[in-house]
């Protein structure tokens, strides 16, 4: 190849600009001369930067930016010298260093907010990386630079994004609004559903009434609804006592009938009470030969509380003793006046054994169901009330609740007081699985996620996330509640706690098969009257004694009292392992009776001292094994099994058991006033004449609380 063709190509213009030179300069020459053009920039542009102002970064950024949007690509030289020479590359520099002004407010825009990273907290890491343009990981290895450990999807602070902004280049800045501008999400208010208070006339349907049994122990409620549903349910109560509250539905002709079995002891009061708000009819039942009982008078109080209609069972009409007319009289005392006396008080004569008068007592109430005309909206939104609820094994939270209104299916969201579930399952009566419930049928609800309270009120919801929402609202104010409301100071426990005593305290944790019972078993012992000491619950709830029971129990010095429940195999291990005592019941009395005994057994029991006998000290002997006192007995008597003090001026200096009582060289058990006998306490020795030895006694007082 010849020379000239290895010669760079240079264009025509630049031929020009070089032709006064009279020839062609050499490469050399060139250099020198761009040489001295590079130099006077750069001292242009160093005078520039000392004063803070760099002239070419808006030229270099609007040029690129410019150039960019018209397509057009500035020329590429590979020789710098050359390429600052070059007429063409000059002309194009000139021409994207001098925008449109409108392109220049553009780009001076672009300039300021190209470099801005604007994100509201929480700031998530890959979000950051995607407003830069980068990959999570690496801002993740910026991050350990900083000794912050953290994954793609978490947060980090504002004052950390900000240092990784500034690595790369990037101004941080935290989203904000200004006040009253821009679009503002409003907080979602999500509410319980309003019971309905009118219903359009053709959704309302006419349902079953709910009756509930009440009355004295034993007096044969459970018994009777055992007659007319044909099952042994009384056989199956420890003690043939109802200890929770159960619901049934029982067919009675073209139509049925809900009942409620409640309890009747004494402890069961608000179960029974609990029983009255949600039924329509209420049965008393009356043991012909015993007659109105105290449980008999508290269910009349509370079905007149509640307004409902009351019918009257008088029971046991077939035993030699009974005396229906006896009852009927007493009903008078309470402002019951019966049919057959001109009153308005149904009584009918039955017999739970036999039979006898149960078909007449179906019939009555299926008449006073008509006149009362129950209606319900089979359409409206669900609500039923919580009659019972316990932890059952295989199953979990469970709850038997009555349908008040509306229809609970399978799969409804509800919230029941503070807690939220959906219905994993129906279950009726007898235990058989159903897909949906109307108003007044009693059903098994399985998913519930917690142990709701006896008597919550459960309320279907739209969907579960509302549900949800709603409970962590109200679990929250409860919480709220709760810290607001400090333990008042009372006058009688700032004196018990100057006179360093206080209460015995009695510490309890208690487990049962039903939610309403281990309530009821509480209210129980919290109504115990005591001065003294007082039992303090740890844990009063339904469900099996587990593990965690026993070492909050060891922690706190607990007794754990399970009542129709299992210990679990864990909790029996570590019951022995810690110490903890586990006591089982099956009958409600006995627990009672003996945690009344235990509170007792924590009173420090009352000794009274008996002075008997005084006797003077006249000589002292030595003899084997030390010294005794030899004494005259100057008051009442001394007793070898007594106690005895020596006193010396008025000041006890010994007091012990009496080792030896001798009357002349015999031992003797008693020595009476006025005669001489030689008297040893334990190991004293230190005997001198003008003692007064006390006998005396220690006799302890019953204690009460």
């Amino acid at each position: 190849m010849a020379d000239s063709d290895k010669e760079p190509k240079v264009k025509k213009e630049t031929l020009d600009l070089l032709s006064d030179s009279g020839k062609k300069p050499s490469r050399r020459e060139r250099q020198r001369e761009v040489a001295a053009k590079v130099k006077t920039v750069d001292d242009h542009k160093k005078e520039a930067l000392d004063l803070g102002i760099d002239e070419d970064a808006p030229k270099k950024k609007s040029a690129v930016r410019k150039t960019e949007k018209s397509g057009k690509a500035l020329p590429s030289i590979s020789n710098k010298s050359e390429q600052k020479e070059d007429p063409d590359f000059i002309k194009a520099s000139k021409e994207a260093a001098e925008p449109t002004p409108e392109a220049a407010a553009e780009d001076e825009t672009s300039s300021i907010d190209g470099n801005v990273i604007s994100i509201k907290p929480p700031i998530i890491i890959s979000d950051l990386a995607e407003k830069m343009g980068l990959k999570g990981f690496e801002l993740m290895k910026d991050l350990i630079g900083l000794e912050i450990f953290a994954a793609p999807n978490q947060a980090v602070e504002p004052d950390i994004a900000e240092k990784i902004c500034e690595i790369h280049g990037f101004v941080f800045e935290r989203e904000k609004r200004e006040k009253g501008g821009g679009v503002h999400k409003e907080a979602e208010v999500i509410s319980e559903p309003e019971p309905e208070v009118e219903s359009p006339e053709e959704q309302m349907a006419y349902r079953a009434p709910i009756i509930t049994f009440m009355g004295h122990v034993d007096h044969g409620k459970t018994s009777l609804l055992d007659y007319i549903r044909e099952s042994r349910v009384a056989s199956g109560e420890a003690g043939g006592i109802t200890q929770h509250v159960a619901a049934y539905s029982v067919p009675v002709g073209e139509r049925s009938i809900t009942f409620i079995d409640t309890p009747g002891h004494a402890i069961f009061s608000k179960m029974r009470e609990r029983g009255a708000d949600v039924t329509d009819i209420i049965v008393i039942i009356v043991a012909a030969d015993d007659g109105i009982m105290p449980q008999t008078k508290e269910a009349i109080q509370h079905a007149k509380k509640a307004g409902k209609t009351i019918i009257v069972a008088i029971n046991k009409c077939d035993l030699p003793g009974a005396d229906a007319m006896r009852v009927m009289t007493q009903l008078m005392e309470f402002e019951l006046v019966p049919s057959e006396m001109g009153g308005d008080i149904e009584c009918v004569q039955v017999s739970a054994k036999t039979g006898e008068g149960v078909d007449k007592l179906l019939e009555l109430m299926a008449l006073q169901a008509e006149v009362l005309e129950l209606r319900a909206n089979p359409k409206a939104n669900v609500r039923a009330s919580v009659i019972e609820a316990s932890v059952k094994q295989g199953k979990g939270v469970t709850a038997t609740v009555i349908i008040e209104n509306g229809t609970l299916k399978t799969g409804q969201s509800f919230i029941c007081g503070p807690f939220s579930g959906k219905v994993k399952l129906l279950n009726d009566d007898h235990g058989k699985t159903i897909k949906s419930a109307g108003p007044s049928v009693p059903v098994e609800i399985l998913g519930f996620a917690e142990l709701p309270n006896v008597g919550d009120v459960l309320v279907g919801m739209d969907n579960e996330r509302a549900a949800k929402k709603l409970s962590d609202e109200r679990q929250t104010e409860q919480r709220q509640n709760r810290l607001v409301q400090p333990k008042k100071s009372r006058l009688e426990d700032m004196m018990q706690a100057v006179k360093g005593g206080g209460k015995a305290q009695l510490k309890l944790i208690l487990r049962s098969d039903v939610q309403g019972t281990a309530e009821a078993i509480k209210d129980a012992i919290m109504d115990i009257d005591s001065e003294k000491v007082e039992a303090n619950f740890l844990i009063a709830g339904a469900g099996a004694i587990t593990e965690s029971d026993i070492l909050m129990a060891s922690s706190a010095d607990a007794i754990v009292l399970g009542f129709g429940v299992k210990v679990e195999g864990k909790a029996v291990k570590a019951a022995k392992a810690e110490g903890v005592q586990i006591k089982l019941y099956s009958i409600v009395y006995e627990l009672i009776d003996q945690v009344t005994e235990s509170m007792l057994g924590l009173l420090v029991p009352e000794v009274r001292e008996t002075i008997i006998g005084k006797a003077l000290v006249q000589k002292v002997f030595k003899v084997n094994k030390g010294r005794a006192a030899g004494c005259i007995i100057k008051d009442g008597k001394v007793s070898r099994k007594a106690h005895a003090r020596v006193v010396r001026g008025k000041q006890p200096v010994f007091d012990g058991k009496m080792s030896t009582l001798r009357r002349h060289a015999d031992e003797v058990d008693e020595v009476k006033s006025g005669i001489e006998c030689g008297i040893r306490l334990g190991s004293f020795d230190d005997y001198e004449e003008g003692d007064i030895i006390e006998c005396y006694t220690l006799d302890k007082q019953p204690v009460t609380l």
